[in-house]
């Protein structure tokens, strides 16, 4: 918007020096040339009526004015010789302006050019018994003045132009201040800070957003703590009823001998170990989607070390190998807000272990990808149709051969409210030599310097 509002004070400055300027410079053109010429024929029919006296001083008289316009401007005399007199001047060529005074009395003017003038200045007039007098002017002393006039309304108008653009960018961020203060509240707030709001400033148009803006980030930020504070009470309320349910299931089935009662309460059991497994993955999303915290720059190489440490010995249990490839050092740093990549990274892996064969393996790749970071961790397992992939990010779905008894199909649903918290995306493809690939792409933030 800046240079938008610089461009128009510009432009609309040019166009005021376009109509007031070059018309003044034009008029002071036509000035000249109309001077120059008034000038140089008054010069031309004076000498003109010396020659048509004919007498002995009236040509003596011819010579010395015209030797003495010689000598003081850039004009040079011409005239035909009569009886009477016949000066020690230039005679004319013969030509038809020549011809236009002598035989038909015509006085005629020629600039040289149809373009302002030429190099000179040619004025016949004629003079009594049939003959002219002819002043060749020469034009470099009015070429001079011309670029004066028309330089000096170029300089003025660069200054001004100048001078417009240097106003024009103080003015444009005058206008702009409180746009960039409401642009700033509102990248602080995309970023997750929903404790940042805008000063009320500017016009009153601004001082209106700005306290729109204000009212519903103080609304959102009241709702998101409520949400936080619901989930900190509901997992307290949910696990300790189903922790107590589950001790006392135990204890019937420790206090019976009956086969039958037994059946019931291991059945029993089950069902309420799944339903804490429910709960905790709720509790997860709940917690992922009312956590809203602001990126930071995060050492994607540290995060993935340290999540494959703690993964690799349940990976060595069933002789499953975790192998890293890529660029994932120290250096390459990803937008996001703490303990996201964490959780993105335990839900695959956790669902990439559980799908792929003993003895298989599992490839974690880190690739940056221009202003992104892409994270990919295939497997070896039995992928996905086209209609899974487009499902296996719903809550509570569970596709055949992606999780066992004990999923409950909220990993990857997790795992895209966090990457789409912190503004990135997540895609499953098929990986090279079969399986599924989770393809995570982060905004990189700036490297650090390898010194």
């Amino acid at each position: 918007m800046n240079r938008q509002l610089i461009r128009s004070y510009i432009l609309l400055v040019a166009v005021a020096i376009l109509l007031f300027t070059v018309p003044v410079a034009f008029t002071l053109t036509a000035q000249l040339r109309g001077d120059t010429r008034q000038s140089v024929l008054r010069e031309a029919n004076t000498m003109a009526l010396l020659l048509g006296n004919g007498d002995h001083i009236s040509c003596e008289a011819l010579t010395e004015v015209a030797e003495a316009y010689g000598e003081s401007t850039p004009g040079m005399v011409q005239v035909t010789p009569i009886r009477d007199c016949a000066p020690d001047l230039p005679k004319p060529a013969a030509d038809a302006a020549l011809t236009r005074a002598v035989e038909r009395n015509e006085p005629t003017t020629d600039w040289g050019s149809d373009f302002i003038w030429g190099k000179h200045l040619t004025i016949t007039v004629p003079a009594q018994g049939e003959s002219a007098v002819r002043i060749v002017y020469s034009t470099s002393d009015m070429t001079k003045r011309l670029w004066s006039i028309w330089g000096f309304r170029a300089g003025l108008a660069v200054l001004v132009l100048a001078a417009a653009a240097a106003i024009g960018a103080y003015a444009a961020r005058r206008i702009t201040a409180p746009l960039r203060e409401l642009n700033g509240m509102a990248s602080k707030f995309s970023d997750g800070d929903l404790t940042a709001r805008s000063p009320v400033t500017g016009p009153p148009e601004t001082q209106t957003l700005a306290r729109t803006l204000n009212q519903g980030a103080e609304r959102l930020d009241t709702l998101v703590a409520s949400q936080r504070i619901f989930v900190a009470d509901a997992s307290h309320q949910l696990r300790t009823p189903l922790t107590a349910l589950r001790l006392s299931l135990d204890n019937i089935a420790d206090g019976t001998d009956d086969e039958f009662v037994r059946e019931d309460v291991e059945q029993a059991t089950a069902e309420v170990v799944r339903m804490s497994r429910l709960v905790n993955g709720l509790l997860v999303l709940a917690r992922a989607e009312a956590k809203v915290t602001a990126a930071e720059p995060l050492s994607l190489g540290d995060i993935v070390d340290e999540r494959l440490s703690v993964w690799r010995p349940a990976a060595d249990e069933r002789g499953v190998t975790i192998a890293l490839w890529g660029s994932a050092d120290g250096r390459l740093l990803v937008l996001a807000s703490p303990g996201h990549l964490d959780q993105v990274l335990d839900n695959v892996l956790s669902n990439a272990l559980e799908v792929s064969p003993d003895g298989g393996a599992i490839t974690v790749r880190a690739e940056p990808r221009g202003d992104w970071l892409e994270l990919t961790v295939s497997d070896g397992g039995p992928g996905m149709s086209d209609a899974e992939k487009s499902r296996a990010f719903d809550r509570f779905w569970r596709g055949q051969g992606l999780t066992g008894r004990s999923g409950s199909g909220l990993g990857l649903a997790v795992v895209k409210q966090l990457v789409t918290d912190d503004g990135g995306t997540v895609a499953l493809a098929d990986a090279p030599g079969g399986g599924l690939s989770v393809v995570i792409s982060l905004r990189a933030a700036a490297q650090k310097s390898a010194g």
